[in-house]
């Protein structure tokens, strides 16, 4: 299976009365993923499942994906993505699945970059930088002994925004 990890976009602010699950996107960050669902689409991706983490952000971030790939029906949320989730629980979670072909994990740092170095290296220590609305690619995960895969690729959201 293939799993895709990408973090949400540029959010607002924290503001008088607001917590930070309620943060939304900005202008710019709905521009943003926009830009990544349309590259997304037009490199023929598509996901059997679209899981994100509960707060609106994230939320806001898969549901712009899904909307450019037609997949709203395939969206979840996984409480396991939110801050304070841990790459062990998100694995296990993936590795649950009845072997989907590829899935979109939509959440926040440093959960991100910590779930892909424990799945290409074994543990937590590789120095991966995941901006906001990054994407990565990690080929052929599996759960047999432990998280494997191998990081296909990683692109940033002004990559993806210039590519045609």
């Amino acid at each position: 299976m293939d799993v895709y990890i990408l973090r949400h976009g540029k959010a607002e602010d924290t503001g008088p009365g607001m917590t930070d699950a309620d943060r939304r996107l900005t202008k710019k960050g709905r521009e943003e993923i926009a830009a990544a669902g349309r590259w997304m689409a037009a490199q023929g991706l598509r996901f059997d499942l679209i899981a994100a983490s509960p707060l609106a952000r994230a939320q806001e971030t898969a549901a712009i994906v899904a909307g450019c790939l037609e997949g709203k029906e395939r969206l979840v949320t996984w409480d396991i993505l939110a801050p304070g989730g841990t790459p062990d629980k998100v694995c296990h979670e993936i590795g649950k699945l009845a072997d989907p072909g590829a899935v979109l994990l939509v959440g926040h740092e440093p959960l991100l970059s910590a779930l892909i170095s424990r799945i290409i290296a074994g543990n937590e220590d590789a120095a991966i930088a995941m901006t906001k609305g990054a994407l990565a690619k990690i080929r052929d995960f599996s759960m047999t002994t432990r998280p494997s895969g191998q990081l296909h690729w990683l692109v940033t959201a002004k990559q993806m925004a210039c590519a045609k």
